[in-house]
C-alpha cells in the first residue's frame, strides 16, 4: 500500500514503477479512521491483445453508496469476483465507445449478475453510453433471449433481474447525479472514424477521478483532469523498428504515445497519474516495451506521481491517494 509523499522518489510496486512525492508509507501508516471518499479498482488494463495477465478495459469506481462500472472488457466479471465484489451490486454501467475490447464482457457480466452465484440481481441494470448504446443492448437482449426464457421457466429466476434501463447521450455533460456522485462525459479523439468517443469525470465529496477512455493526445483530457485526485490515461507504444511499419503506425495513430501522456499529466498535475489500457505492440523478434521502458519514456515529459496500472490495482482516494497493488 503506498501513500503519496512530498519529494520525488521512484520505487517498484508489483512490477510496475511508481513515482511518488515522498517516502513510501506502509499500510500501518494509513489512518484507519479515514475512510476513502472514492475507491477505484482497475479490473482490466490491457488491450485487444490476448493476455491472461491484463484483461481488456474495465474500471470499477465506488463512491458514496454507488458502485459504477466503466466499460466491460474481456473478463470484467471474473475480475469483479477476484476483487470480492458481487456483480449484482453494480447498479450503473457506462461505456466510453464501442470497440469490442470495451464491450465484449457485457453479456457475461449482465447475466452472471442475475444468477444466484453472481448475487441474484432482482432489479433492472442501468446502462449509459453515447449514441449506439441502444443497439448494443438490444443485440444482447436478442442473443440471450432463449437463455433468459429457459432460466425463468426452469429455475424460477425473476425476469426483472435481466431488464436493462438504457440512457443514451449525444453530447458532453452530466450523465449521472445521485447521492452527491456526479459523472460527467467529455469528448476525446480516438480517430476520425471512431465516434462517438468519450471519457468520464467522477466527482464526490470534493474529489475527482478522470478516466480518459481511448484517445490520441487530446488537450481536453488535461483540461477536465486539472488538479484531479486520479487521472487514468490510455497509452500505446512500440519499439522504433516496429513503430515505423504502416500497420503499426495506423494503430498508434489512434493512441497516446508515452511522452504525449506525460505532457497530458504535466498539464493536468493530478495527485496521481496512472497509465492504463496498455497497447504495447510487439512481433516475433521485436518484443513489446517493458514497463520500465514505458515509464522512462513517460518521464521524458512528466516527473510527477506515476503508476502503471495492473489488473486489480486499488486506488483509495481521500486526503491522500493510497495505491495497493494486486495480490501476487
Amino acid at each position: 500500500m503506498i501513500r503519496i509523499p512530498k519529494f520525488p522518489v521512484r520505487t517498484v510496486v508489483a512490477g510496475a514503477f511508481v513515482a511518488l512525492t515522498a517516502a513510501s508509507l506502509s499500510a500501518q501508516d494509513a489512518d484507519p479512521a479515514a475512510d476513502p471518499a472514492i475507491v477505484v479498482t482497475t479490473l482490466g488494463t490491457g488491450a485487444p491483445i490476448l493476455s491472461p495477465d491484463r484483461y481488456s478495459q474495465s474500471i470499477l469506481v465506488e463512491a458514496g453508496e454507488h458502485r459504477l462500472l466503466f466499460d466491460t472488457g474481456r473478463g470484467a466479471v471474473v475480475r469483479l469476483a477476484q476483487a470480492g465484489v458481487s456483480p449484482a451490486s453494480i447498479e450503473e454501467v457506462f461505456f466510453t465507445h464501442y470497440h469490442s475490447d470495451h464491450t465484449v464482457g457485457f453479456g457475461d457480466f449482465w447475466l452472471m449478475s442475475w444468477l444466484p452465484a453472481g448475487g441474484a440481481r432482482k432489479v433492472p441494470l442501468n446502462v449509459t453510453g453515447p449514441t449506439g448504446i441502444e443497439a448494443l443492448i438490444e443485440g444482447h437482449r436478442i442473443a440471450f433471449a432463449d437463455d433468459i426464457r429457459i432460466r425463468v421457466a426452469d429455475q424460477n429466476l425473476p425476469p426483472e433481474g435481466t431488464e436493462i434501463d438504457v440512457t443514451s447521450f449525444d453530447q458532453p455533460g452530466v450523465v449521472f447525479d445521485e447521492g452527491g456522485v456526479v459523472v460527467t462525459a467529455f469528448e476525446s479523439d480516438h480517430g476520425d472514424e471512431i465516434t462517438p468517443n468519450y471519457g468520464y469525470s467522477i466527482e464526490y465529496q470534493d474529489h475527482t477521478v478522470v478516466i480518459s477512455g481511448d484517445t490520441k493526445k487530446d488537450d481536453r483530457v488535461a483540461e477536465v483532469a486539472k488538479g484531479a485526485d486520479l487521472l487514468l490515461h490510455s497509452v500505446g507504444a512500440a519499439r522504433p523498428e516496429l513503430a515505423a511499419k504502416p500497420p503499426i503506425q495506423l494503430i498508434l495513430a489512434h493512441h497516446t504515445l508515452p511522452h504525449e501522456a506525460g505532457e497530458i499529466f504535466a498539464a493536468a498535475a493530478p495527485k496521481m497519474a496512472a497509465l492504463t489500457h496498455l497497447v504495447l505492440l510487439g512481433r516475433p523478434g521485436i518484443p513489446p516495451l517493458s514497463t520500465e521502458e514505458l515509464v522512462s519514456m513517460t518521464r521524458e515529459t512528466y516527473d510527477g506521481p506515476l503508476v502503471v496500472a495492473e489488473d486489480l490495482m486499488r486506488f483509495e482516494i481521500g486526503d491522500d491517494v493510497i495505491v495497493t497493488p494486486p495480490e501476487q
